[in-house]
């Protein structure tokens, strides 16, 4: 929804809605409890994101944005901070809007000469705010309204609520591109983090007074060159355009995390990490099929500090249950499960979208996943699963996913079984 402020269109506004209803079928972990009571599988239907974007081009070289919304709102979880109990205000409800980037930006070298409008071989934008120009990999400036699999896996977001703002940090960004290669770079203040050390020797958030974080990302793009007005990178294209990028990137802040050494002795670790990965959208065969391969695949290297893990539920509706006799697992309830930690997680993606004769209402695009996570602190590797497909009604703007996804479960840093989860998912955007 774009409104001109100018005859050229060249001023504007334009704001953009969406919302991802998700229905899940989890299988929960081992002595997870639901509302109180043991649960071994649990039905739910609640609010992925509920979004809104507005930005303004107000001149050539100025650019306002501002994006807000609510995310991850269950039956149980997700309410406003002061929800309590089943009452009018209860658990999981009236979830508090608030900002996920507000950012201001201007063009010292333009995409496009302002007088004769053809593009300029580079360009450089420099902007400051709360914002989403991250380093590291292509997914961890994923946009989450053209996602190839139902959702991100979260590694790709390493400091994911912990010393950022779902996903953002305050601070300064530069981007552009010189010919075909394109870049992103960034300096921010890590929101601070305080989780106490404990005598284990193992590495947690605790930042005390937060030292600069800078990251970047670079990529090479071989064929169609991708819109780098916003930050956010296209997860499939649906046969609509012709990519091939190879990238890299970092993200580094010297005394992230802290660890209890010999004689209670507290020492500070440096968080660093680094990615390559490659992106490729590509159609085949004739017009009229409008076939297409879309595939990834990112090499994520981490360092948080010795035996650093993070587990993570997304929107998990389960608590842990402190009567459970059986065998316990280390990731804890419901869907929970170890995102990431110091060392190595691969990951790739691909999907394939079937001709456009097959139904004249409904395009079919088949995809699956496969991490591969090597963790410092455990003893056997992690090998996760996703397969579904995308139904398109509208393209991205209208469509279904449904996607089911397996886990590995560990006790003593071995795994000794494997849980799953149905999930569906109902997105529109305008």
């Amino acid at each position: 929804m774009k409104l001109n402020l100018d005859e050229k269109g060249s001023k504007y506004i334009r704001f953009i809605f969406w919302n991802q209803i998700w229905a899940r079928s989890i299988k929960n972990n081992p002595g997870t409890l639901v509302g109180g009571e043991p649960s071994d599988r649990t039905f739910d239907i609640g609010a992925r994101r509920i979004r809104t974007i507005a930005y303004a081009q107000l001149s050539p070289r100025y650019l306002i944005m501002a994006h807000f919304g609510i995310n991850n709102q269950t039956f149980t979880n997700g309410g406003g901070t002061v929800s309590a109990g089943t009452g009018a205000n209860g658990a999981g409800k009236k979830p508090q809007i608030f900002y996920h980037d507000v950012w201001n930006e201007y063009a010292i070298i333009p995409s496009k000469n302002a007088v004769t409008g053809k593009a300029n071989k580079a360009s450089l934008y420099a902007g400051a705010g709360l914002h989403y120009w991250n380093g590291i990999s292509r997914l961890t400036s994923a946009s989450t309204l053209n996602f190839l699999l139902i959702d991100a896996p979260l590694f790709n977001w390493p400091t994911l609520e912990i010393s950022d703002q779902f996903v953002r940090q305050f601070g300064f960004y530069a981007k552009g591109h010189a010919g075909k290669l394109h870049y992103r770079f960034n300096v921010n203040k890590p929101f601070a983090t305080n989780t106490a050390p404990v005598a284990a020797g193992v590495a947690v958030d605790n930042n005390g007074d937060p030292k600069p974080a800078v990251g970047g990302y670079v990529d090479y793009q071989f064929l169609d060159q991708e819109n780098e007005v916003l930050p956010f990178r296209v997860g499939t294209y649906a046969g609509t355009k012709k990519v091939l990028n190879i990238g890299a990137g970092f993200y580094r802040t010297k005394d992230g995390t802290k660890s209890i050494i010999a004689e209670n002795t507290i020492q500070k670790h440096d968080i660093n990490i680094q990615a390559v990965d490659v992106f490729a959208d590509l159609p085949f065969g004739s017009k009229e099929k409008n076939m297409a391969i879309t595939a990834s695949s990112t090499l994520y290297k981490y360092d948080f500090g010795p035996n650093y893990t993070r587990t993570i539920g997304l929107m998990n509706t389960g608590i842990v249950d402190p009567s459970f006799t059986g065998k316990r697992v280390q990731e804890g309830a419901g869907n929970a499960r170890f995102l990431l930690g110091t060392g190595k997680i691969w990951y790739t993606q691909a999907g394939i979208m079937l001709p456009k004769n097959i139904s004249s209402k409904v395009r079919f695009q088949p995809v699956a996943a496969y991490t591969l996570k090597d963790l410092e602190a455990l003893e056997e590797l992690g090998h996760y699963y996703d397969i579904g497909s995308n139904f398109y009604i509208d393209g991205h703007n209208a469509k279904i996913t449904l996607q089911y996804s397996s886990r590995p479960l560990y006790h003593n840093k071995k795994v000794f079984t494997r849980a799953g989860e149905w999930q569906m998912q109902f997105q529109i955007y305008l």
